[in-house]
């Protein structure tokens, strides 16, 4: 799976409060209304400039804070393709997986807000447009890959019965 998308570049420690900002948490029934405000203390306009499809790139400790389950799934309805970070909060990483949102783990110094970058999930190769850099990462495990390709777990277990694989 490759992925394609313009960078919006966020700072290290992004907690689940910074995603969904506490005010906006009486909205997690609606996840539409909600993910209007996803980011909206860190990122000016962040709903508008995700609309199209973004990758969100952060520092580390990305998704610290506590266990919203929201948070991922605001990222991506607000449009984000994926999460590329130096470190996630182990959580986040699971919950970012199991509804079927790439979370890459890389060194991002190199990357720049507004870059045009494409992700290969598949050979680990996250490239800037232009070619002014290449970063390698680990390819995500197999049974990570299949849960993303098919949408998430919901969707993995809706189509193949059950989450056992084949390895």
């Amino acid at each position: 799976m490759t992925i394609s998308g313009r960078v919006i570049k966020v700072s290290d420690n992004i907690s689940t409060d910074h995603i969904i900002p506490g005010r906006y948490f009486h909205l997690r029934s609606d996840l539409e209304k909600l993910s209007e405000h996803a980011l909206e203390d860190v990122v000016e306009n962040f709903h508008e400039k995700a609309k199209g499809g973004v990758i969100l790139v952060g520092g580390s400790n990305f998704g610290i804070g506590s266990s919203r389950e929201h948070a991922p799934i605001v990222l991506k309805m607000s449009g984000v393709k994926a999460v590329v970070a130096k470190s996630f909060a182990r959580i986040f990483f699971r919950n970012a997986i199991n509804i079927g949102l790439p979370v890459i783990m890389v060194d991002t110094s190199k990357i720049l807000e507004g870059d045009e970058i494409t992700i290969d999930l598949e050979k680990g190769v996250l490239r800037e447009k232009r070619n002014s850099y290449k970063l390698n990462f680990p390819p995500l495990d197999i049974r990570i890959q299949s849960i993303i390709d098919e949408g998430g777990i919901v969707n993995y277990i809706k189509k193949h019965g059950d989450i056992s694989f084949e390895v």
